[in-house]
Formats: C-alpha cells, structure tokens, sequence
C-alpha cells in the first residue's frame, strides 16, 4: 500500500509539473506581449548569449528591463511569472528581499529619492523564445537576489544559481522592528550548532573565525569546497531533523516540479553524503557561516557585515548550474535523432 501511495504522488507530482510547467510559458509570453518593441529589445536575450551567465548580487547596473521602466500592466506579468517559477515560500522570500531596500534606505539615512537602495531596481531579462519545444530561461535580479531559471523542452530543468540576500536580517526598528526574511536558514542553522556535543561541534565547526563572504561568490562555475565539516550520518536522528528542515527551507523555495526534482537528485547522490560546516561564532550578532555541501549540491549561508545583520546565501548544483548538465544531454540526444 504504501508502495501504491508513494508511486501515486510521484504521478500527481508529475503531472502538476507538466500543467505548471506550460503555465510558466504562458506566463513568459504573456509578459513579453506587453513590452513595447524597446522594451523587448532590453529585456530579451538570445538563448546563447553569455549575458545568461553573467549573474550577481550586489547594487549595480544591469541588463534587462528594470521595475522603473515597467507600468503595473507589466510589473504585474512579471511577478506572474516570478509567482509561478517559485513556491509561496520562496515567492515571499523575493517580494520581501525587494521590499527591505526601503528600510534600508531608512536604516541608513538615505533620502526617499535614493536611487542606491531602490525596490524598483530589479531586472527581468529572458534568453531565447519561451516555448515547450526549445530550450529558453529567464532572471530577475537586483541587489541581494538572483533567480536564474532554464527550462529544456517545456520544463524547468535548473533553478540554479539562486541567491537570497536579507539586509538588515532583522530589522531593528520601525513597524517591521524583529522582522527576519531569511528566517528559516538563520534560526535553523542555530538549532543544528547548538544541538551538537563537543565531538560533534569540533568536526563541524571548521573555523572559529567566519568566513567573510560566501566562497562560490557570483563564480560562473561552483566547485566543490574542503573542509567538509560534519557527515548527516553522523547525527544523532533528532539533529538529523533539524537538518532536513534546514535543506528545505533551501529547496523548497522552487516550483513543485523543480522541488522534487532537486530532493530526488540530492537523494541519488546520498544523503548520507551530505555535510554540514560551521565557521565563526556561535550566537547571533556574532559573525558566523556555514555550508551543506554535497556530491552534486553546495548550500552557502555567511552573516558577517552590518555587524552580522546581513545575510547572503545561495544555492549551487555542482552538475546542472543554469541547466548544462541537462542541456548536454538535451542536444546529444538531438545530435543522435537528427543521424
């Protein structure tokens, strides 16, 4: 029976892929129709431009079209778009992330015409035709978020790099006072730390100084990192869970069908071969970093700026970063048909 269950909501789950995935292309296209002929021109890309490898997550200039260029016709397919990429919890994570730049702005003493900490400085930029049949992605990126989604014969193959940013990661003051965006990955990372004995904490804890930065950075290609810290199978099964809470509050931020994915392929490679390292302190306000790292996943959290209020963290896939390793597979199958 439980046999039956399990291949019955694998089933469900594919076939709720399949309608989301045909939705995020009417989603797409329903966006692009609403772009005038410059506007298209800015926001969309070839497919095999290198423009879609050019990802960051600092304030600065970028390609695409920004929110300051887009009327609430447009914003709204956008966000259509966005909504429909992500699941509710990583949705709230970016619509939230955008809305911080203007508590930053206050934080910092910048007036409301700042143009350095502005909700409306985000890019949507596509590659390639949004269609079921050929391989096109799309980005929305802006200071402390970078969603990179590829999507091979109508389906989202790869949601990687993603990068979720939180600055203040609490806000300190005002009618949002105590509000953490980032929640999850902050709290929970605590929750493992401090579950761990003395053994435990001095495998996991690489370093007791933090790292100052996220080391994959905005690298095209992430590569595996050492030292790895503490294995999952070497956790009691309670800790076990708090992990796992961890890892989903990381890859549950995609849509249903990329989710699933993702845990399946992390699963494949073993859980067991999953580690978790800490680096820094170990109590909030005190800069600390860590990382679950993996044969094919890399997961790096670091608060160390704006005395560690400040949290940038990204999720990597070792093998199919904005697609590839699916993309390969995609066009030697193409190459074999075509013979």
């Amino acid at each position: 029976m439980k046999k039956l269950l399990h291949i019955l909501f694998i089933c469900s789950i594919a076939i709720e892929s399949l309608a989301q995935s045909a939705e995020i292309v009417t989603r797409a296209n329903d966006f692009i129709v609403t772009l005038s002929s410059d506007l298209r021109a800015k926001a969309i890309y070839t497919w095999d431009d290198n423009e879609r490898y050019q990802w960051h997550f600092v304030p600065k200039s970028r390609n695409g079209v920004n929110l300051h260029s887009l009327n609430e016709k447009q914003k709204s397919a956008a966000f259509a778009l966005l909504k429909v990429c992500l699941s509710n919890q990583g949705y709230r994570k970016a619509t939230d992330i955008i809305s911080l730049e203007k508590i930053l702005q206050q934080v910092e003493g910048r007036s409301e015409d700042d143009t350095y900490r502005d909700p409306l400085n985000y890019y949507f930029t596509l590659f390639g035709t949004p269609a079921v049949d050929k391989p096109w992605g799309w980005r929305l990126e802006g200071h402390h978020l970078s969603l990179n989604f590829t999507s091979v014969d109508g389906v989202i193959e790869s949601s990687t790099p993603s990068f979720f940013g939180s600055n203040p990661a609490v806000v300190p003051s005002g009618n949002e006072r105590g509000k953490k965006t980032l929640r999850d990955e902050m709290d929970l990372g605590f929750a493992l730390i401090h579950a761990m004995d003395a053994n435990q904490l001095s495998k996991a804890r690489i370093s007791e100084e933090a790292l100052p930065e996220i080391v994959s950075y905005n690298k095209r290609n992430a590569t595996p990192l050492t030292p790895t810290g503490i294995l999952y199978s070497e956790l009691r099964e309670d800790q076990q869970t708090i992990f796992m809470k961890l890892l989903d509050a990381y890859i549950k931020n995609y849509e249903l069908g990329f989710s699933e994915k993702l845990r399946k392929k992390i699963q494949q490679a073993g859980i067991n071969n999953l580690s978790f390292a800490w680096a820094g302190g170990l109590k909030p306000g005190v800069g600390h970093y860590y990382r679950i790292q993996g044969p094919m996943l890399m997961i790096e959290y670091d608060n160390t700026q704006n005395n560690a209020n400040h949290v940038h963290s990204v999720v990597r896939d070792l093998t199919n970063d904005f697609g590839e390793d699916i993309l390969r597979e995609h066009y030697e199958k193409e190459h074999k048909d075509s013979n």
